[in-house]
């Protein structure tokens, strides 16, 4: 036999644990399915521990044995549980620095909790000093066993009697195929509430996937729900003329076609010439270095003017769907969000076939 504790032991809340593993058990969950009260053994690895005192100092031993020893009928009340460690395994007081490791093999062990003057341990809490020397005793000792049901095999106190006819009262364990269809609730709870997030983000019905998928398309929900659908079914010929006539509402809103170049560059955007060709500015517009842009799309009142002003006309050369949100989005910065309703009214009476169909 190896004594681990012999002496006194801090804690509140009248709990000692031993735990092996990451987490603290649940207290209640630990005592479901049980008889005693006293040591809940429930959940795999972890041992909580109930005696009569709050808050103070008790009498505690812990001895770990190489059979089952005698059981002494000096202690008052003895219960008896199966445990097995998930870990290297401690013994401590609730809220107490003091811990002592129990050194257990990773195999089947039988624990015994023993208690003595439980009651009035309970009962002394607003009377007993610091320094008092305790008044409750318990004794833990385990040995190697096969797992068996835990057990009551003692009832003096009133506490214990309490203890154990309130764990023999509570809902018993969730079994493996209630947990699962918890879980699975759970899971279709978040689904649900997650769609129907969703639902509202996208004003109450969704769009298809592809407009989901397109970065801008987001930002439109508020000014034009139904637009996205009329772009989404609109053809490529006419996406590619709104994204042009959105680079040309940007460009007239921050007058950047005042400047002549740009004037010139968005007559051959509007004539389908290639990307690569359609600026074709004065020589030293853009001086003598190399022009770094990086933009998440949008009008971008940070940069410059040129730098505006490639965007606005680089924009309606993307992906049709893509580009057509994107330079609208654009355009709508440009004038000011706050006039992306008047901006929206506009296109429509420019396109009225978006509305068909």
């Amino acid at each position: 036999m190896r004594t681990v504790v012999n002496g006194r032991a801090f804690l509140t809340f009248g709990q000692i644990y031993v735990e092996s593993g990451d987490e603290r058990p649940d207290f209640d969950d630990s005592f479901r399915g049980q008889q005693n009260g006293l040591c809940g053994a429930a959940i795999a690895g972890t041992l909580c521990l109930m005696t009569g005192l709050h808050t103070g100092h008790v009498g505690l031993i812990v001895e770990v044995c190489d059979e089952a020893p005698v059981i002494d009928e000096t202690w008052e009340d003895i219960v008896e549980a199966p445990f097995r460690p998930a870990g290297d395994a401690t013994v401590y007081g609730f809220d107490s620095s003091d811990w002592w490791e129990l050194g257990l093999e990773p195999a089947d062990y039988r624990v015994r909790y023993c208690g003595r003057a439980i009651d009035t341990g309970r009962e002394s809490d607003d009377e007993k000093e610091w320094d008092d020397p305790p008044i409750d005793h318990y004794l833990l000792q385990f040995w190697p066993a096969p797992p068996e049901p835990d057990q009551v095999i003692k009832v003096t106190s009133r506490m214990a009697r309490d203890s154990h006819d309130r764990t023999r009262r509570m809902r018993p364990p969730a079994t493996p195929d209630e947990i699962a269809t918890a879980q699975a609730r759970r899971e279709e709870w978040a689904a649900d509430q997650l769609r129907a997030r969703e639902l509202e983000s996208w004003g109450g019905t969704l769009p298809s996937e592809r407009i989901r998928e397109t970065y801008h398309a987001f930002q439109l929900v508020k000014f034009d729900r139904p637009l996205l659908d009329d772009l989404d079914r609109a053809d490529d010929e006419l996406l590619i003329a709104v994204a042009r006539w959105a680079a040309r509402q940007t460009c007239a809103a921050a007058e950047l076609d005042q400047m002549q170049w740009v004037a010139d560059a968005l007559d051959r955007m509007d004539a389908g010439v290639d990307e690569r060709d359609v600026i074709q500015a004065p020589p030293g517009t853009f001086g003598t270095e190399n022009l770094a842009i990086a933009t998440f799309g949008g009008w971008d009142s940070g940069q410059t003017r040129l730098v505006q002003a490639l965007l606005a006309i680089q924009s309606p050369y993307d992906e049709p769907l893509d580009a057509a949100l994107s330079t609208l989005w654009m355009a709508i910065g440009a004038y000011g969000e706050w006039r992306g309703t008047e901006v929206i009214a506009k296109l429509r009476l420019t396109f009225p076939q978006l509305g068909e169909g």
